[in-house]
């Protein structure tokens, strides 16, 4: 079998209007393997015919006396207790640790007086351990994360009555 270079164009020409993906032609003294990605379509979803509209029965409206007035500030003697807290919180995302390594004791406990500047706690990021200091002297009142606990960037971790 013998293919001139007409026949050849003829052939690559017939191939580019039909869906054959793999030609492979061999002669006496050629061969021919043609090739095609063409692009697969993609898969059309089928969905199921549309359920008919359930009915809902009106709902009544509710008096407005019906419902309790929410109150709009907190109660004074609330407001006035949570005044003088101040909160230590992550200035990034980390791992928290009260002490500054296994097995020794915490950096402070609820009920321990605290000076500005002295460390609270550690917080390990990436392998790195940071010292988290206070801004503010006072007491520990509550300490909001246990120890080896993930936290969050700005997520609070300590409460301290200012002094």
């Amino acid at each position: 079998m013998q293919l001139d270079h007409d026949q050849l164009r003829q052939l690559l020409a017939l191939l580019g209007d039909s869906d054959i993906q793999e030609l492979k032609l061999e002669g006496d003294d050629f061969r021919l393997e043609v090739r095609r990605n063409l692009p697969v379509p993609a898969p059309v979803a089928v969905l199921p015919a549309p359920l008919p509209a359930a009915v809902v029965p009106p709902v009544a409206p509710v008096p407005a006396a019906a419902v309790p007035a929410a109150p709009s500030a907190p109660p004074p003697a609330a407001a006035a207790a949570r005044s003088d807290l101040q909160t230590i919180t992550a200035p990034m995302v980390g791992t928290f640790y009260r002490s500054p390594a296994p097995g020794e004791p915490a950096f402070v406990e609820v009920g321990s007086r605290v000076a500005a500047g002295q460390p609270v706690c550690i917080l390990e990021a990436m392998k790195l351990m940071n010292e988290l200091e206070t801004e503010f002297s006072g007491e520990v009142v509550e300490i909001l994360v246990e120890n080896g606990t993930p936290v969050e960037f700005g997520q609070a971790l300590m409460k301290i009555r200012a002094a």
